[in-house]
């Protein structure tokens, strides 16, 4: 087994960069190997870390797999793909970036629907009129699960999104979502509103630890030391 400590940050666009920002802040300066298009780099002055540059759902499922050491990549991602954290990943520090909410949203022409009992009732007349069940929109389904059955919503289901999710309701296929916004902007901008308590997640970048990866005591040791300099504290 090799004794580097697997590190998995984004490989392209504003997260990189703050990701960038913030280990050069933390004086942890990274090098990316085999040209601007590599999808390597290491650590100045730490050979004991070897850095994979990856897509954002790309490290959480490897955090979640055991197949890096550590990460960085949102939170809603973290929590979608590892519902259940425990024994799984541990996050150990928010960065301070990349906010954004995972948020119920439905259209602003349902006037009485604001809360989450409001689409209880509406999912219910959906289902007795129509013999089907109302459908939500969402690339988010084990966070949309979770939050649903605790408000006791059971009558929907669920239309996995492949592409721009807020445009589902106007093109009619989903009368309801499940998406992720910054300032609602867009929601707004295709003719939708969000719940009142239909927040599920606050999400930000998270520096997270995979507990299923295999550690040694050395690369422990090398993790801890990073993480520190990154400003947390590595799991026990």
């Amino acid at each position: 087994m090799s004794d580097l400590v697997t590190l998995a940050i984004p490989s392209k666009g504003r997260l990189k960069e703050q990701v960038d920002a913030y280990f050069a802040k933390a004086g942890v300066a990274l090098k990316q190997t085999a040209g601007a298009r590599g999808y390597r780099a290491t650590v100045e002055g730490n050979p004991g870390i070897d850095v994979m540059l990856l897509s954002s759902s790309e490290i959480a499922s490897a955090l979640a797999g055991g197949d890096i050491h550590l990460g960085v990549t949102g939170e809603d991602l973290i929590r979608e793909t590892a519902p259940e954290l425990k024994d799984r990943v541990a996050l150990l520090k928010p960065l301070g970036f990349g906010f954004a909410d995972v948020v119920v949203a439905v259209p602003r022409s349902w006037i009485d629907v604001s809360t989450m009992a409001d689409f209880d009732d509406i999912c219910a007349a959906y289902a007795s009129r129509h013999k089907k069940r109302l459908r939500v929109a969402t690339k988010y389904a084990q966070l949309t699960r979770a939050f649903f059955a605790h408000a006791g919503i059971s009558d929907y289901r669920i239309v996995p999104s492949a592409g721009a999710t807020e445009g589902a309701p106007t093109a009619g296929t989903a009368e309801a979502i499940v998406d992720i916004t910054t300032t609602g902007a867009t929601l707004k901008a295709n003719g939708l509103k969000i719940l009142d308590d239909g927040v599920i997640l606050k999400s930000q970048a998270q520096l997270a630890m995979s507990l299923q990866a295999d550690w040694s005591g050395e690369q422990r040791a090398t993790a801890a030391a990073l993480v520190e300099r990154l400003g947390a504290t590595l799991a026990a």
